[in-house]
């Protein structure tokens, strides 16, 4: 499941300037969505490039039996208007309660008030007051692109409720005020909302609850190690090292191999060396022909690594995460052929640069592939498939 991040910034916030703050820390955070008011729609295009979804208080979800009166047009002109990516109704309305819902409410929700002339999603905001409310999100979810949902006391928001019954429905996104509540609304059913809405000033909460976003999508890889049967000089060629723009933690580096199906954990150049300055940005992957994982679950060859490029950043517990190419560096250099059989006496190999700054996790710890000899066990990541275009595919391929 892909989730995302949206930060509230309408007028409940307070004026301009405090609502732009809002904005400019999800903008450098990296959220998916701000939540404004129409009339901001147009400032924060010029904040810079991020999804944009509006309240828009005239066009209000509405009960069934109001529809006819709720239709009729306003007469307004709004082809100039900025346009949103989602229009969001609900706030000052039934949604909010604003307009008061009856207790007893088991009808529906209608968001077709919402003008049609414009290429935008469409929302509804619910604050659960009560199972009224529930009811009623529900019912909006069956027409929302997108439906928003913020309790009063959020550890009561019946979110178990509206996962299981409208999760598949509609984006369910939770409000939360931190990113610990954010963590639990995406591990809530061991399924989890589609997004929050975080309403907090707290720039470093917003950044918090991205990195909450980020750490929910991640796999966690199951490592295993291998036995070395054999380090043989294999001449040279081409090879490549992955500079990224993210520096690398000591226990952390990529997966890389000659052979889809076995990817051998290669550090990134955090360590000193006598010889070279540390490059912890740098991942020195082996030569050109090579695989690399990347953050889809793929691979792709070495070769067609370029700037902008996502590969995947593993930590040797199996932890994963991405990082942007800044820049592929192809040379020359002599090359070492490791061999390596898995527990099931599958042989793998693959070709890494002959020097000491490469290195590789072995059992006592990190070890420098000019150091690796037969017998040592070093960690892999081995998945017994075969991948077509980088496609993990259900076809013989042979592999030696």
């Amino acid at each position: 499941m892909t989730r995302s991040v949206w930060v509230k910034a309408d007028d409940a916030v307070g004026d301009w300037d405090d609502r732009r703050a809002r904005i400019t820390a999800a903008l450098e955070a990296g959220a998916d969505w701000v939540l404004v008011d129409e009339d901001d729609v147009e400032r924060v295009r010029e904040l810079g490039e991020i999804n944009v979804a509006a309240f828009r208080t005239d066009g209000d979800v509405t009960l069934v039996d109001d529809i006819d009166d709720a239709e009729a047009d306003d007469g307004e002109d709004d082809s100039a208007a900025p346009q949103a990516d989602a229009i969001v109704v609900g706030k000052d309305g039934e949604g909010d309660a604003t307009i008061d819902l009856p207790e007893d409410f088991s009808g529906s929700a209608d968001l077709s008030t919402l003008r049609r002339d414009g290429d935008f999603q469409r929302g509804a905001y619910v604050r659960i007051l009560g199972k009224e409310y529930e009811r009623f999100a529900e019912t909006a979810a069956e027409e929302a692109d997108h439906t928003i949902v913020v309790g009063e006391d959020w550890t009561i928001i019946p979110l178990e409720n509206l996962i299981a019954r409208i999760g598949e429905e509609t984006n369910l996104i939770a409000g939360v005020t931190s990113a610990e509540e954010a963590k639990t609304a995406f591990e809530t059913l061991e399924i989890g909302s589609d997004a929050v809405l975080l309403d907090s000033d707290d720039p470093d909460e917003i950044r918090e609850t991205v990195e909450v976003r980020d750490e929910a999508a991640r796999e966690r890889l199951d490592l295993t190690h291998a036995e070395v049967l054999e380090v043989e000089r294999a001449g040279s060629a081409d090879r490549v090292c992955i500079d990224t723009g993210s520096l690398l933690e000591h226990d952390e580096g990529m997966l890389v191999g000659s052979m889809s199906r076995g990817l051998v954990f290669v550090h990134a150049e955090t360590a000193e060396s006598p010889y070279v300055a540390s490059r912890p940005f740098r991942v020195n992957a082996g030569a050109v022909h090579a695989y690399v994982r990347t953050p889809d679950g793929g691979t792709k060859y070495l070769s067609e690594l370029q700037s902008g490029d996502e590969v995947q950043v593993v930590d040797t517990d199996g932890n994963t995460r991405e990082a942007i190419v800044g820049r592929v560096k192809i040379e020359q250099r002599p090359m070492f052929r490791i061999a390596l059989e898995t527990d099931d006496g599958d042989r793998i190999e693959t070709l890494l640069q002959n020097a000491e700054t490469i290195k590789v996790a072995a059992d006592e710890g990190r070890k420098a592939v000019t150091d690796l000899e037969a017998g040592d066990e070093i960690l892999l990541y081995y998945e017994d498939t075969a991948r077509h275009f980088g496609e993990a595919v259900e076809e013989s391929i042979i592999e030696k």
